[in-house]
């Protein structure tokens, strides 16, 4: 995994890390979009994982230099979300086509990043088979139409599946809760700061991440290649997913627009790439 070399005492730095961090809190929130790919695509995956799989040996070492970043995921879930919300909701196209654009743009350094300890014919097979799996998960969910009265076992459930959109990337929270009807009374109770909500859901992602952090995390330490080519089979299946392919064809103009979105995704991608390589 990419490790940042992040300069502490560079306000430009702190500020482009802070970004960062807010747009994986976004994209924790934000329907069909994952954090956990973005701190995949913004190379924090790893050292986030260690911190949670191992907190007081890792403490020292990477809450420094995470601290940008979370903050930065708190501004964008509580705050900045509510804003971009709006124009994902307004201009849901456009929006969705400019985090595809974002992720599709550093798929090169994730592939580099994939092969560090080598490259297998078992680690294709692992990418094929995560890519596969994931795109009949999805598209199972998507073809529910299941409608459930939220209580505090839901919530729980809500909690679950927030802890697993960060830990396994991919995995978007809202992906899970939509078809069930779960997503926005859970997100409304998050902006309002819901007892009711933040309690039975905060157990439910601390006990996730308790549960399955130290396996993940050991499955990286133990078979880098397979784990890391599996997360890539599941950012690009995400992203396929999340492709707002009818759009495209609705006219000329919606079809420039949203190829407009996706190349600027794209070239802030590299853009960002090549500036926390420089760093």
């Amino acid at each position: 995994m990419k490790e940042q070399k992040i300069d502490g005492n560079s306000p430009l730095m702190i500020v482009l890390h802070m970004l960062q961090g807010a747009l994986i809190g976004l994209g924790a929130v934000l329907p069909g979009i994952s954090g956990g790919v973005l701190s995949v695509v913004f190379g924090i995956y790893k050292p986030i994982m260690e911190l949670l799989s191992n907190p007081f040996r890792h403490f020292k070492t990477h809450v420094p230099k995470l601290i940008p970043y979370f903050a930065g995921a708190a501004i964008g879930f509580l705050g900045v979300a509510n804003l971009l919300a709006f124009f994902l909701e307004k201009y849901p196209e456009p929006s969705v086509c400019l985090f595809i654009g974002l992720i599709t743009g550093m798929l090169p350094s994730l592939w580099n990043e994939a092969g560090l300890q080598g490259r297998t014919n078992g680690s294709i097979i692992s990418m094929i088979t995560a890519m596969v799996l994931v795109f009949t998960l999805l598209i199972s969910l998507n073809a529910a139409s299941v409608t459930i009265t939220p209580n505090f076992i839901w919530y729980l459930f809500c909690g679950f599946c927030l802890s697993l959109s960060i830990i396994a990337p991919g995995m978007s929270f809202s992906t899970l809760l939509m078809p069930l009807g779960l997503y926005t009374p859970f997100v409304d109770g998050i902006g309002h700061l819901s007892p009711n909500v933040l309690f039975p859901s905060g157990i439910g992602a601390l006990a996730t991440i308790i549960c399955l952090s130290k396996l993940i995390n050991s499955l990286f330490e133990n078979y880098y290649s397979l784990a890391f080519h599996a997360i890539l089979g599941v950012v690009i299946a995400a992203t396929i997913m999340i492709i707002p392919f009818e759009s495209f064809f609705i006219s000329i103009n919606s079809c420039l627009t949203n190829i407009f979105f996706l190349a600027s995704g794209i070239f802030i991608a590299l853009l960002l790439d090549k500036k926390t390589a420089s760093c």
